[in-house]
């Protein structure tokens, strides 16, 4: 069974109205119509809040519905992926805080003056790099 049949079940179960679920788990009354209908599926923290609402464990509202598998599995590789990139800016702006300090102390050294003048094109080039293999893996899965 799918989820969207799972959480309708559930719903009209525990004798809620979509408004209600809706202000419970502050989505829109039309959020949960479209989970009801599978016209989309919900995140995954919606799928713990709606399993501690009706009572239901997470194997009885996650099993068997593989499309939900799918989107939670690629929902959890968006979220590292933006962690990585998050690090890698963090990362970037250390680098360049470093170089401009050493700039100022070692004023003249070309080494120095060629990387603080580099440095920004090659960071900006690298997180498109990061970007454009980022989105071609999820063009392909």
């Amino acid at each position: 069974m799918k989820i969207a049949d799972k959480i309708k079940n559930a719903r009209i179960q525990t004798g809620y109205t979509q408004e209600q679920v809706a202000e419970k788990l502050l989505v829109s009354r039309q959020t949960i119509s479209n989970w009801e209908n599978g016209k989309s599926l919900p995140d995954i923290i919606s799928i713990i809040q709606m399993s501690e609402l009706y009572e239901l464990s997470l194997d009885e509202l996650v099993k068997g519905d593989e499309t939900l598998l799918k989107k939670i599995e690629k929902d959890v590789r968006t979220v590292k992926a933006e962690k990585q990139i998050i690090r890698f800016a963090w990362i970037s702006i250390v680098i360049g805080t470093i170089l401009i300090i050493l700039g100022e102390i070692f004023e003249g050294n070309p080494f120095i003056d060629f990387m603080n003048g580099a440095l920004p094109w090659i960071l900006l080039g690298l997180m498109i790099l990061s970007a454009i293999l980022y989105l071609n893996k999820e063009e392909k899965e």
